[in-house]
């Protein structure tokens, strides 16, 4: 972005006059974009045609500018502003964040990063309607078969829901088995078959872990955190460089309803 910038300042050719120059270098520029679109070199008739279709383009573009065509036009404006945009993020760009920067961002943006508690369980539909009595007896035929041994697999229900979930994020448990059985999974013991009712029915649930949230090393997700360190950097960048032009306008609404904005943003 930054060779454009620099090279549309240094070889963007004059509109001001009828006279189109198609430099060496621009033609250059022309041969690599298609070498690196077609994966070979263009032919001479190729090079050719693109250097036509940019005469081409440039000389309509201009008669275009001539007749006004770019002005209140909304697609043309969202073009420009955003080559403006940017400029602001690349005018501001510096070297890689140091450790202790990314360190700081992490403390100061711990929600981006943390990991979320996350539990292991098994579980068994038992019965996917029923009344509370039939419920009941129901889970103690379950329970009874898994203490002879039975495979907690071939018991209960068959459903599209997994009988096995290792280290689930809670997120991920209400999606797949509803909020109510993600409050429930939270609180039974570990270690034991916990009946638990969800929108699918009676489930038994074996809690085998759970792990707390936790904040990762900087080492392990440096990746992420300068990715995100970044981001913040072109939206401050653009904001501050939006709020300098600004404060060089007057606007002014002509709505009484809304006149109030003006002095607000």
């Amino acid at each position: 972005i930054v060779l454009f910038v620099a090279y549309g300042q240094v070889a963007a050719p004059s509109r001001t006059d009828t006279s189109i120059v198609v430099s060496e270098r621009m033609v250059d520029e022309m041969a690599r974009e298609h070498e690196a679109r077609w994966s070979r070199k263009p032919t001479d008739q190729e090079l050719a045609g693109l250097v036509d279709a940019y005469v081409r383009d440039e000389i309509l573009y201009r008669e275009g500018l001539k007749l006004g065509l770019d002005r209140d036009d909304a697609q043309i404006k969202r073009r420009v502003r955003q080559k403006l945009e940017v400029i602001s993020e690349e005018q501001s760009a510096r070297g890689a964040p140091s450790d202790a920067e990314l360190s700081a961002y992490m403390t100061a943006n711990v929600d981006r990063f943390i990991v979320p508690p996350a539990v292991s369980f098994e579980q068994i539909l038992v019965a996917t309607v029923g009344a509370p009595a039939d419920l009941a007896r129901d889970v103690a035929a379950v329970r009874a078969a898994l203490a002879r041994g039975a495979d907690p697999a071939k018991l209960g229900q068959t459903s599209m829901l997994p009988s096995h979930v290792e280290s689930a994020a809670r997120d991920r448990v209400a999606r797949d088995f509803g909020e109510k059985f993600a409050q429930q999974v939270e609180a039974v013991p570990l270690g034991q078959w916990s009946p638990i009712t969800s929108s699918f029915g009676m489930h038994l649930v074996h809690v085998s872990a759970r792990s707390p949230a936790v904040l990762p090393g900087l080492d392990s997700i440096r990746q992420l955190v300068a990715r995100e360190w970044e981001n913040d950097r072109r939206t401050r960048a653009r904001s501050d460089s939006y709020q300098a032009l600004r404060n060089n306008y007057t606007v002014v609404i002509e709505t009484r309803k809304l006149a109030s904005l003006a002095a607000q943003r």
